[in-house]
């Protein structure tokens, strides 16, 4: 697919690619690349050196992005004394300030956005340098589609003896002139390497999102929540804005030409500091990361965002059915889900309905009954969603639908009686949603027998 270049007032259109292959975008290369849309560049920034930040916004004049086409927003998070005063550039630069609430990075960068005069966003730390083509390599994939998210990444390097004046005025590379010194990489290789710069099909895309070098639409920024600003520790926070974007049907682009340096490595103290707030994260983000890398295998457990969501119809069978329905996908081997019971209509045998419901399953935290919403509405994080009739009885379904899945993104079953379940992932359906075609054009689409769900005929209500 490709998205010519846009006139004035126009906006790229959502992506359509198969699974998470941004391989099949026609992006202009980078040497052909011209510009049409206006960048805002967020940084927070709290209590950071008066050099440092110099440098950061010094590579920012350095951009072969035109300068009539960016801005950068410095959002201060309380500091004391409050940041006054930004170094003279020659791009339109601002401060917003926010008042010191905790480690306040989640809604700092949501401040900046909300003070943002333009649709793509890029995210940067306020002690990284970025290279001079760092912008316009994450801009053109947000000129090609609307709801892309580009990672890029970066390494450690000592850079207290070179000015904000030798980076202006330095004519090659950054990574010419630090070529000499230590430095260490952020980046998670292994799982780059291992899905093919995330090309092959995998669940978790989004667990290569580096902090401080991303970029989003606003739009699209919006549309999945912007940061969760419950954040006010460090760590982990792009990684569940990321979690988000991807279940809501975003590409997400693995940028490594979008390169940048971060001021400074990390000694032993500030690395034991950052390890003890990771392991105190992730008790917070196995909560909301629907995801067996982050969450892990803990039968039994209950989290805020689980990751199945089984719709059972009340429409499809009698009360003793759907009872019986909901109890059996509440014993399921997989145990991390919710029972969404929907009732279609507001008719009184189904307020009755509604009402015995509640006073069967109300205790049961697992059990939610709907009735006009959508499950994607219900559960916007969940990145599995089921379809079950009250008519069919089955033992342990969840569980068999998301084995022979496999990597479709979406696996059905027709039954003797014409009834059919189904399982699909969250991000082909709000894709479809987003752009009116079918899932199918999103990736495999897998028929499954009753057999092949060991469905006896003695499970299937007559």
């Amino acid at each position: 697919m490709s998205n010519p270049a846009l006139p004035d007032g126009m906006v790229p259109s959502p992506n359509t690619v198969r699974y998470n292959d941004w391989r099949q975008l026609d992006v202009a290369p980078l040497a052909t690349f011209c510009p049409v849309l206006p960048v805002s560049v967020i940084i927070p920034y709290y209590q950071t050196a008066a050099e440092t930040l110099a440098r950061t916004l010094a590579a920012l004049e350095r951009q072969t992005y035109p300068r009539r086409l960016f801005e950068v927003i410095v959002v201060d998070d309380g500091s004391e004394p409050p940041l006054s005063q930004l170094p003279a550039t020659s791009f339109t630069a601002k401060i917003v300030r926010q008042q010191r609430c905790g480690f306040g990075l989640a809604r700092a960068r949501n401040a900046g956005v909300r003070a943002a005069c333009h649709d793509i966003l890029l995210f940067l730390d306020s002690d990284i340098l970025v290279e001079s083509d760092w912008m316009a390599t994450h801009a053109r994939w947000h000129h090609a589609v609307s709801d892309a998210v580009t990672m890029g990444a970066y390494a450690d390097v000592t850079v207290d003896d070179i000015d904000a004046a030798a980076i202006r005025q330095c004519r090659g590379s950054l990574r010419e002139m630090l070529k000499n010194r230590p430095l260490e990489q952020r980046a998670n290789e292994g799982q780059l390497i291992r899905t093919n710069d995330l090309t092959s099909p995998t669940d978790d895309p989004f667990s290569v999102m580096l902090g401080g070098n991303f970029g989003f639409s606003r739009d699209f920024y919006w549309s999945v929540g912007g940061h969760d600003e419950s954040f006010v520790r460090w760590g982990m926070e792009e990684i569940e804005l990321g979690c988000r974007a991807y279940v809501g049907g975003g590409l997400m682009v693995p940028v490594r030409d979008a390169f940048a340096w971060h001021q400074g490595r990390l000694d032993a103290v500030r690395r034991r500091a950052n390890d003890r707030n990771l392991r105190l994260q992730r008790a917070k983000v196995a909560h909301l990361i629907p995801c067996h890398s982050i969450r892990g295998n803990s039968p039994g457990r209950i989290f805020t965002v689980p990751q199945h969501v089984v719709t059972v119809s009340a429409e499809s069978g009698s009360t003793d059915q759907l009872l019986q329905a909901v109890a059996n996908v509440l014993a399921d081997r997989i145990h991390d889900l919710v029972v969404r019971v929907e009732i279609s209509d507001e008719s009184d045998e189904n307020e009755q309905g509604r009402t015995w419901l509640d006073e069967v399953f109300g205790p049961d935290p697992r059990v939610y009954v709907a009735s006009t919403s959508s499950a994607l509405d219900d559960f916007p994080v969940s990145p599995f969603h089921v379809t079950l009739p009250a008519s069919v009885v089955a033992r342990n379904i969840v569980f068999r639908l998301r084995r022979k899945m496999g990597d479709a993104v979406v696996a059905t079953a027709t039954l003797g009686d014409g009834t059919g379940v189904s399982i699909a992932r969250a991000w082909a359906l709000n894709r479809a949603r987003r752009t009116g075609q079918s899932l199918d054009s999103f990736g495999d689409v897998k028929a499954l027998s009753g057999a092949a769900l060991k469905l006896r005929r003695t499970e299937t209500a007559k």
